[in-house]
């Protein structure tokens, strides 16, 4: 009964001390690989809310097509200013800027992803872009439209839906 007892004694030690170091390498886990990911997303974040708010800085800006400045600003020249603001050289037309970088899907937008419309009814190609600057229950974009200027849109707006083309992911 003696060896018995110890037995069971013994198992019932290694069982606990197991699940708690388990529970404690986890967390551990878990704290590291989230100090990491911040450590590595930290740079890009800061970097992509550093092009919002510029292009924001131009809100209300009247539309001028191939405008670059405060004196008017066109959809491209908007995303252009400001990602080159933030040291990224993009192509300066939206159709030419619908062929860099990654192609997403609309359910995994993030801030500062672009967004690209074909507004053009007789033509069947890219002509618009904005700048993502709030996702969730509502993705806002920021960009220059011809009746008012540079301003903050949703996709959920019945023509932007309409039009849209498709996203993609510069940084």
């Amino acid at each position: 009964m003696n060896k018995l007892f110890y037995f069971l004694l013994v198992i019932c030690i290694t069982l606990s001390s197991c699940g708690g170091s388990k529970k404690s390498s986890s967390v551990t886990q878990r704290t590291k690989s989230t100090s990491s990911k911040k450590a590595r997303v930290n740079p890009k974040n800061k970097k992509i809310k550093s092009i919002i708010n510029y292009a924001k800085t131009f809100e209300g800006t009247r539309y001028k097509y191939g405008g670059t400045t405060k004196k008017g600003m066109d959809c491209s020249g908007l995303i252009y200013t400001s990602f080159k603001k933030g040291e990224i050289i993009l192509p300066r037309t939206s159709k030419a800027m619908a062929k860099q970088g990654n192609k997403i899907s609309l359910k995994n937008v993030k801030i500062g992803d672009l967004l690209f419309f074909k507004t053009n009814k007789n033509k069947n190609v890219v002509n618009h872009v904005g700048l993502v600057v709030t996702t969730g229950k509502r993705i806002e974009f920021i960009h220059a439209s011809t009746s008012k200027g540079v301003t903050i849109s949703s996709l959920e707006e019945k023509y932007w839906n309409k039009c849209f083309a498709g996203v993609r992911r510069i940084l």
